[in-house]
C-alpha cells in the first residue's frame, strides 16, 4: 500500500521500453540533422543553426537546458522537506531574464561573437579567456547521475546527436525532452491526487503540515531560504547562468532577429515558472502521500533525492510503462544538461561524463549543484560587470579581481560543506514514521519522529566561522562573488595605472542607450550593431556570424552609435 514503508516494485520490462525508447529517439534526431545538413556543413550552420531558429523552440531549449535531472529529482525533495519557499524562484527568474534579453543580448549581438568567451579575450586578454573557460568547464559538469553504466549510455548519446547535429539537433531534441520531463511531473501528481481523493486533501495536507508557508521576510544571511535570499541571491546566480552562461548564449544568439532572441528569453521565464511549479506540487503530493511515514526516517531510502523515485515505483508502478516515463523524464533533464555542455566536442564530452561522476558523491544534490554554479559562476559574471561597464579597469585588474572573488566563494562554499549550517538556519520540517508497517508485521509501529532525532544529536565542535560565514546562504555565493571581482578589480586597476595601456574599443562597453532606452536596438534592421572587428582579436571567427544586409552599417550610423558611448 502506498504510503505505507517497505520496499517498492523494480522496472518492469515496458519501463525500460519506454526508456530505451527516449535515449534512441535522442540519438535519432543527431543522425537526421546531420544527414539534413551535410550539405550545409559550415561552422555557422553547425554552431548557431544557420541563424534561423524562432523563439519558441529556443525558449524550450533554454528551459530544458537548465531544467536537469537535477531539478527533476531535487526540487520535489525540497518541497518534501522544506516547503514551497522554493517557488519564490519565480521571481528570480523574471529578474534574470529582464537582465539578460535587455543588457547581454545587445552586447552579444552588437559583438557578432559564438562565444561568450571571447568578449574576455577582446576586453581583457587572452589568459583571463582561458581561465574564463576552464571555470566554464567545471561549473557544468555537474549532472547529478549516481550509475556509471548509465553515465556512460547517457554522455555516449549526447555525444553522438551533439557533434554530429549540431545545434539545431540540441535544440530540437531539447524540445522534446522538455515534453517528456512535464509529462513525468503531471504523471506524478495525477496519481497521488487520485490516491489522495484530489487536489484538495493534498492541499490541506500541505497546510496543516507547514508546507505552504512560503514567505519568509527574514533578512538574516543566514537563512537557509528566505524572500531575500531567493530573489536577491537567486537573482544574480540565475543571471549569471543565462546571461553569460555558453550553452544558453549559444541559443539565443542563435535566433534570427535579435527580437526572436528577447522573446525566447521572455518565453523561457514563463517555462521556469511552469516548471517549478510542477516539481513543487509534485513535492506536496509526496508529502501528503508520505506524511505518516517518511521513507528517508524509516530508511527506505538513503537520501533525500531518492524520494521521488520512490514514490514513483511506489505509486506507478502497476502501470506498465509510467515509472520508465519518469526516469526518462529525469534523464530527459540530464540529456539536455550534458548536451548543452558538450556540444562542442567529443574530448569535452568525455571530461564531462567523467565529472558527472564525481559529482554524485556530494549530498544534497539540488544545493549543491546551485552553490557550485554560486560559487563559479559569481566571479565570472563579476568579471563581465567589470568589462561593461567600467572603462578604468584593466587586464591586470580583471585578473586579480576574478581570482579574488574565486577565493572567496570557494573558501565560504568548501567550508560550508565541511561545516553545514546549524537545522535551525535551514529549516528542515518535522517528518513523521507513526503510520509505518513494521516489516513482517501487520500492525503499526510508533518510531521516533526525525525533529525529535535533530535535537538529541549530540552536537560536534565547531569553529567560529562555522555558525557566521560558514552558514551563510548558499544563495549569496554569487552576489559575494561579484562584489568581491567588481571591487578588487576596481582596486587594482586604479593601482596599476587604469586603461592607460589598453586601448578597448567602444562596442564592448554598455552604454547610456542599452540602459535607458530599452527598446532601441529591438528593430530587426538592426539586430546587429556590429562595427568592423580586428580579426586577429577574434579567434575561430572566420566568417561573419550574420549576413551581410544584417551587419553592413553605414559610417554615419556608425559614428552616430560611437557618440552615444
Amino acid at each position: 500500500m502506498p504510503g505505507s514503508g517497505g520496499p517498492v516494485a523494480t522496472f518492469s520490462v515496458w519501463d525500460y521500453v519506454v526508456f530505451a525508447g527516449l535515449i534512441l529517439f535522442a540519438a535519432g534526431i543527431g543522425l537526421f540533422q546531420a544527414i539534413r545538413g551535410r550539405k550545409e556543413a559550415s561552422s555557422d550552420e553547425f554552431l548557431l543553426g544557420g541563424r534561423q531558429m524562432t523563439a519558441v523552440p529556443v525558449a524550450l531549449s533554454l528551459t530544458a537546458s537548465f531544467m536537469s535531472g537535477i531539478t527533476v529529482i531535487g526540487t520535489p525533495a525540497e518541497a518534501y522537506m522544506y516547503g514551497t519557499p522554493f517557488w519564490l524562484f519565480v521571481f528570480s527568474y523574471t529578474i534574470m531574464s529582464i537582465i539578460s534579453a535587455e543588457l547581454f543580448v545587445p552586447l552579444f549581438y552588437r559583438l557578432s561573437i559564438t562565444s561568450t568567451y571571447e568578449y574576455l579575450e577582446m576586453r581583457y586578454n587572452k589568459l583571463i579567456r582561458m581561465i574564463g573557460t576552464s571555470m566554464y568547464i567545471a561549473q557544468t559538469v555537474i549532472t547529478g547521475l549516481d550509475l556509471w553504466g548509465v553515465l556512460v549510455a547517457t554522455g555516449a548519446v549526447c555525444i553522438i546527436y551533439c557533434t554530429l547535429g549540431g545545434l539545431k539537433a540540441v535544440i530540437w531534441t531539447d524540445v522534446f525532452q522538455m515534453i517528456i520531463m512535464l509529462s513525468g511531473f503531471v504523471a506524478v501528481i495525477a496519481r497521488g491526487a487520485v490516491l489522495q481523493g484530489g487536489f484538495e486533501k493534498i492541499w490541506n495536507d500541505s497546510y496543516y503540515g507547514g508546507r505552504l508557508e512560503t514567505f519568509s521576510f527574514d533578512p538574516d544571511p543566514l537563512r537557509r531560504h528566505s524572500f531575500w535570499t531567493i530573489v536577491v541571491g537567486g537573482s544574480l546566480m540565475w543571471a549569471s547562468m543565462y546571461s553569460i552562461n555558453q550553452s544558453q548564449v549559444q541559443r539565443y544568439i542563435s535566433c534570427k532577429t535579435m527580437t526572436h532572441a528577447k522573446l525566447s528569453l521572455y518565453l523561457n521565464m514563463v517555462g521556469l515558472w511552469v516548471t517549478v511549479s510542477l516539481a513543487m506540487f509534485s513535492g506536496l503530493t509526496m508529502y501528503s502521500i508520505y506524511k505518516d511515514c517518511d521513507p528517508f526516517t524509516n530508511k527506505d531510502v538513503g537520501a533525500s533525492d531518492q524520494l521521488l523515485p520512490y514514490l514513483v515505483m511506489d505509486i506507478l508502478a502497476e502501470f506498465p510503462g509510467l515509472p520508465g516515463l519518469f526516469v526518462a523524464a529525469a534523464y530527459s533533464g540530464t540529456l539536455s544538461t550534458v548536451s548543452s555542455s558538450i556540444n562542442k566536442g567529443v574530448f569535452y564530452g568525455g571530461v564531462c561524463i567523467g565529472m558527472a561522476g564525481v559529482a554524485s558523491l556530494m549530498g544534497n544534490i539540488l544545493q549543491a549543484a546551485l552553490s557550485i554554479f554560486g560559487m563559479i559562476s559569481g566571479p565570472l559574471l563579476g568579471l563581465y560587470l567589470l568589462g561593461m561597464f567600467f572603462r578604468c579597469v584593466n587586464s591586470t585588474g580583471g585578473l586579480v579581481g576574478l581570482i579574488s572573488g574565486l577565493a572567496i566563494t570557494l573558501w565560504v562554499g568548501i567550508g560550508a560543506q565541511v561545516y553545514p549550517p546549524l537545522p535551525e538556519k535551514t529549516l528542515r520540517l518535522s517528518l513523521s514514521v507513526e503510520g509505518c508497517i513494521a516489516p513482517d508485521m501487520n500492525e503499526t509501529t510508533t518510531m521516533t519522529p526525525f525533529s525529535t532525532v535533530l535535537q538529541t544529536t549530540t552536537p560536534q565542535p565547531r569553529p567560529a566561522l562555522a555558525d557566521n560565514w560558514y552558514s551563510l546562504s548558499y544563495l549569496y555565493f554569487c552576489p559575494v562573488g561579484i562584489i568581491v571581482t567588481m571591487v578588487t578589480g576596481l582596486i587594482v586597476s586604479a593601482i596599476t595605472g587604469g586603461c592607460k595601456l589598453e586601448k578597448a574599443r567602444p562596442e564592448l562597453f554598455i552604454g547610456k542607450s542599452d540602459l535607458i532606452c530599452f527598446g532601441c536596438r529591438n528593430s530587426d534592421s538592426e539586430v546587429s550593431d556590429l562595427i568592423e572587428k580586428d580579426p586577429k582579436n577574434i579567434q575561430g571567427l572566420e566568417s561573419p556570424v550574420f549576413c551581410d544586409n544584417e551587419i553592413a552599417l553605414k559610417k554615419k550610423d556608425y559614428k552616430e552609435k560611437i557618440t552615444k558611448f
